[in-house]
């Protein structure tokens, strides 16, 4: 497993439904506007998730320097990660490894023996990411 380990400056923190969903939003959208994925529309894309059975806030992990989020890991129960996103100004600093880490980690307690993805083919990046942590192709 790879190592939950943030710059000094950053932090975890832990989701609020009813505080947090218009920052990771804006950061989705933001970190996938060059491509490598895509957010509708807050009024669909917050009640989507909302009606999701497989959506559990335990399962929405965050990374933030205080004042501003510059990470977020969305999962599914079923040990889907949905949606991995750093701000671009902080990437190649882990913050993508440790948010990988701390889902991992999560996996594990609820008792799941596999994590999936998905990667388009427009976002090399996280294609390199996931296999320097040891992700195969299935």
């Amino acid at each position: 497993m790879p190592a939950c380990v943030l710059p000094d400056d950053l932090a975890f923190g832990s989701f609020d439904p009813l505080r947090d969903p218009p920052a990771v939003h804006v950061l989705l959208r933001r970190a996938y506007a060059s491509g490598g994925g895509e957010v509708a529309d807050f009024d669909t894309w917050w009640p989507g998730l909302l009606s999701d059975p497989e959506f559990d806030p335990g399962l929405v992990f965050l990374v933030s320097d205080g004042a501003e989020l510059a990470g977020v890991a969305q999962c599914w129960t079923s040990g889907f990660i949905k949606d991995l996103a750093v701000r671009a100004d902080l990437r190649g600093q882990g913050i993508g490894t440790a948010l990988l880490a701390r889902c991992f980690s999560a996996f594990v307690a609820r008792g799941l023996e596999t994590v999936s993805l998905k990667v388009r083919g427009d976002n090399p990046a996280a294609e390199r990411l996931y296999r320097r942590i040891g992700m195969i192709d299935a």
